[in-house]
C-alpha cells in the first residue's frame, strides 16, 4: 500500500495540491480507490501508454485512457453501441459511399471551436506517412486512403471534406455499412489543429493537451500514474459524474487483484482467471466476466525460416493443445480457438474451421512430427525457435503450455520462452523481430473485416506474419465491394478458411473479459467489446 501511496503523494506534491484536495487519500494517507465523496476511482490499467496521441496509439490500455479525453464522430453508449457523438445526425447516400454528418457546436477544452475542420485535419494526419502511425490502415475504407498512406498520393486528395463548420462529409472506396462502429474508435478521432500546427507532437504534453471529451490530462507521470480530472467545457458535462480518474500502469494482475481487496482500486481491466472463485468468495458483487470480441493466438514469423514453410506452421498449429488451455489454465469460460473470428460477430456464418479439428490430440501430435520430418527436420536437423510472449494476465501460464506440447512432438523439437513487457512484445511483433510470438486481436467494431484485415498484404506492420496472399487479398476486398450480406458473408469465410488452411497464425482461445469492479460503481456494463467510458459511471446511493 505505500507504493501507491507514495505515487499519490508525488502527485499531490507535483500538483501544488493542498490535503483539502481531491486525490482521493484520507487523513491517514490510504489511497480509497474508489472515493464517493471525493468522486474519484483509481484504475489498474494493465500497462505505461507508448503515447496519448489517438493517431499513435495501439493498445487497449491506451484506448481506455484516450477515450475518456476525446469524442469521435460517433462514440459508445455504456454498452460499447455506437451513438452520436460530436456528430449529432448523419445521411447516407444511395450508393452508399458518401455520408454526410452533421456536427453539434462544440469547443475543445481550450475554448476554441471543435468542427468538422478538426476532424479533416486528424484524417488527413493520421494517413500521412510522415505521421507513422500503425493504425492507418483502419482508415483505409476512406477514399484514397491508401493511395495516401503509401505515398502515392496527396493528403488533400483523401476522400473527407469540411463543407463548412458543422458539416463533414466523407467519400468511401466501397460500401462500408460498419462505418458508424468505426468512426468511434480512436483512430477517427479528431485532433486540435490551431494547437497541432504550432507545436507538433509536442501538443500531447499535460500542459498543452486540450481535448473535446469527457475528460482532460492534468498529470502523467511515466510508469508511475496518469490523471484525469473532468473538463467543463464537454458538451454534456452536465451529466459527468467523476471528478478524477487515476490510471495505473499494472502489468501483473496478481498485484492488481490485491490492489482491488485492499481498497486501493476501484476497478482493474483485469484479474487472474484461475483465482475466479476465491475472488468471488472475497470480493462479493466485483467480479465481471464476459463474451469478449477477442482471440489470442500465435504468430509466425513468415519472413524467414523455419516458418516461411507451411509444414512447420501446420505441424505447430496442430500439436498445440488449446482445449486444455481454455479449461485448465483459464477458469472464466473461454473456449479453445479453432477458427480465428470469434463467435458472436454479427452477420457472419462463421463456419470455417481447422479441417483437422475432430482429430485427438494425439492424432494431431503424431501428424504434426510426420510434417516436421517432410519438412526436413528430425535428429540430425532438430527444430529450435524461440516463443515470445506478453507477461501479464495468463499469458505466462499459456506459454509453458506451448512449450510443452511442442517439444513433446519429439525429442528434436526445442522451444525456448521469452517473457516480453506488453509494449515491447508489440514493438517486435511489428518489427518481425521474433520467431513466433502471442498476440490477442480485440474486435475494435463488430464485423469479421475488422479481424480479416489483419492478415491483408496492405495492413503494415499489424500483419505480424507478414502473410501475403493475392487469393486472400482479392477475396476480403471482394467482400469489401458485395452489397449482398449473404454473398459478402461468404467471401469472408472463404478467406478465413484460406488462413486457417495456410497458419500465418496458431489460434488458440477466444476469452472473456475480466473485471473488478467497485460494485458502488454504476454505469459500468458488460459489453463484447469490453468499452467502458467514465462518462457514463455514477455512484450507488
Amino acid at each position: 500500500m505505500a507504493f501507491w501511496t507514495d505515487r499519490r503523494s508525488l502527485l499531490k506534491s507535483a500538483a501544488g495540491l493542498t490535503a483539502a484536495g481531491s486525490l482521493g487519500a484520507c487523513a491517514n494517507g490510504r489511497i480509497i480507490g474508489f472515493d464517493k465523496q471525493k468522486r474519484s476511482l483509481d484504475i489498474a490499467n494493465s500497462s505505461e501508454p507508448l503515447s496519448l496521441d489517438p493517431h499513435k496509439a495501439t493498445g487497449t490500455w491506451e484506448n481506455n485512457i484516450i477515450g475518456n479525453m476525446f469524442v469521435g464522430l460517433t462514440t459508445e453508449n455504456a454498452a460499447s453501441e455506437p451513438v452520436p457523438g460530436m456528430a449529432e445526425s448523419w445521411e447516407v447516400s444511395d450508393d452508399s459511399l458518401t455520408w454526410t454528418f452533421h456536427l453539434r457546436p462544440a469547443n475543445w477544452s481550450d475554448g476554441e471551436p471543435c468542427n468538422a475542420h478538426d476532424f479533416a485535419f486528424g484524417m488527413r494526419r493520421i494517413l500521412d506517412p510522415e505521421t507513422l502511425s500503425q493504425y492507418a490502415s483502419f482508415l483505409f475504407p476512406l477514399k484514397n486512403a491508401q493511395a495516401i498512406n503509401e505515398g502515392r498520393m496527396d493528403k488533400a486528395e483523401l476522400g473527407v471534406n469540411a463543407i463548412d463548420d458543422l458539416t463533414l462529409e466523407i467519400q468511401l472506396e466501397h460500401p462500408a455499412p460498419y462505418l458508424p462502429q468505426l468512426l468511434k474508435h480512436y483512430t477517427a478521432y479528431p485532433v486540435p489543429q490551431h494547437l497541432v500546427e504550432r507545436v507538433g507532437d509536442a501538443w500531447t504534453h499535460p500542459d498543452n493537451m486540450v481535448v473535446n471529451g469527457p475528460y482532460k490530462l492534468v498529470r502523467w507521470w511515466s510508469n508511475y500514474i496518469i490523471h484525469l480530472e473532468r473538463n467543463p467545457g464537454f458538451y454534456d458535462n452536465d451529466h459527468v459524474v467523476l471528478e478524477h480518474l487515476y490510471f495505473y500502469p499494472s502489468n501483473d494482475v496478481q498485484a492488481s487483484a490485491r490492489q482491488v481487496e485492499s481498497g486501493e482500486a476501484g476497478w482493474s481491466t483485469r484479474f487472474p482467471s484461475n483465482q475466479v472463485e476465491r475472488l468471488r468468495r472475497d470480493l462479493p458483487g466485483y467480479v465481471r466476466v464476459a463474451p469478449y470480441l477477442t482471440i489470442n493466438y500465435f504468430s509466425f514469423n513468415m519472413t524467414r525460416p523455419p516458418f516461411n514453410d507451411l509444414r512447420v506452421r501446420q505441424a505447430l498449429t496442430m500439436a498445440y493443445d488449446r482445449e486444455f488451455v481454455a479449461n485448465q489454465i483459464y477458469r472464466t469460460g473461454e473456449q479453445p480457438a479453432f477458427k480465428f473470428i470469434p463467435p458472436g460477430v454479427f452477420g457472419y456464418p462463421g463456419t470455417a474451421r481447422y479441417r483437422w479439428s475432430d482429430q485427438s490430440i494425439a492424432e494431431r501430435k503424431r501428424e504434426a512430427e510426420r510434417l516436421l520430418r517432410a519438412a526436413g527436420y528430425g535428429p540430425n536437423n532438430p527444430l529450435r525457435f524461440a516463443f515470445s510472449h506478453r507477461n501479464t494476465s495468463d499469458n505466462p501460464r499459456v506459454a509453458v503450455v506451448v512449450q510443452n506440447d511442442w517439444n513433446s512432438i519429439a525429442p528434436w523439437v526445442t522451444v525456448e520462452l521469452r517473457g516480453v513487457e506488453n509494449q515491447v512484445h508489440y514493438s517486435n511483433l511489428r518489427a518481425k523481430n521474433f520467431d513466433c510470438g502471442d498476440g490477442g486481436w480485440i474486435g475494435d467494431y463488430n464485423d469479421a473485416k475488422n479481424f480479416l484485415y489483419l492478415f491483408e498484404g496492405r495492413t503494415g506492420v499489424q500483419n505480424y506474419p507478414g502473410y501475403d496472399n493475392p487469393t486472400y487479398n482479392r477475396l476480403v476486398m471482394e467482400s469489401d465491394s458485395e452489397m449482398n450480406p449473404e454473398r459478402r458473408g461468404l467471401l469472408m469465410q472463404e478467406a478465413e478458411q484460406l488462413i486457417l488452411d495456410e497458419c500465418p497464425m496458431c489460434c488458440s482461445v477466444f476469452i472473456n473479459s475480466t473485471n473488478l469492479v467497485h460494485p458502488d460503481l454504476t454505469g459500468y456494463e458488460d459489453n463484447v467489446e469490453d468499452i467502458h467510458r467514465a462518462r457514463w459511471f455514477g455512484i450507488k446511493a
